[in-house]
């Protein structure tokens, strides 16, 4: 991926924001015209608020890979995961996630909005469930 500095010295600007650190940047033509922004993604996270779901467009060959491997290590960890893929640009275009072809929610969170490893995930999840253990035992 590009970095952010080739577009802005070619006269890009930042237009919008999103969390938690995604940039829109505009090169544009008419400067009366009005910005693009994102998506307000907040009202679709509601839809994930029980258990895992991984949100995922087939474009990259190593995604495919990684959530596989990813929805192993859920199913070992006795986690109920749901896989959402994205088939089209409607689709992708109301994620709850700016990056937009890829998401892991549990449980109404975003735990990553990019592609992560399988490791990553045990990690995050691991932490998650003893941090829920702790607060039902309090």
């Amino acid at each position: 991926m590009a970095k952010k500095d080739i577009f802005l010295k070619k006269g890009f600007v930042v237009v919008d924001q999103a969390e938690p650190d995604f940039e829109l940047l505009a090169l544009k033509f008419n400067q009366e015209a009005l910005d693009p922004k994102f998506k307000n993604m907040a009202s679709s996270i509601n839809k994930y608020a029980n258990g895992l779901t991984i949100i995922r467009s087939a474009q990259c060959p190593y995604s495919v890979k990684n959530v596989d491997a990813i929805l192993a290590t859920a199913k070992k960890m006795k986690i109920k995961a749901n896989l959402v893929d994205l088939k089209d640009a409607y689709s992708a275009q109301n994620t709850p996630c700016a990056f937009g072809t890829f998401c892991i929610i549990y449980n109404g969170e975003i735990i990553s909005y990019h592609p992560i490893s399988n490791t990553r995930f045990e990690n995050i999840m691991k932490k998650k469930i003893k941090s829920l253990t702790r607060k039902t035992h309090s």
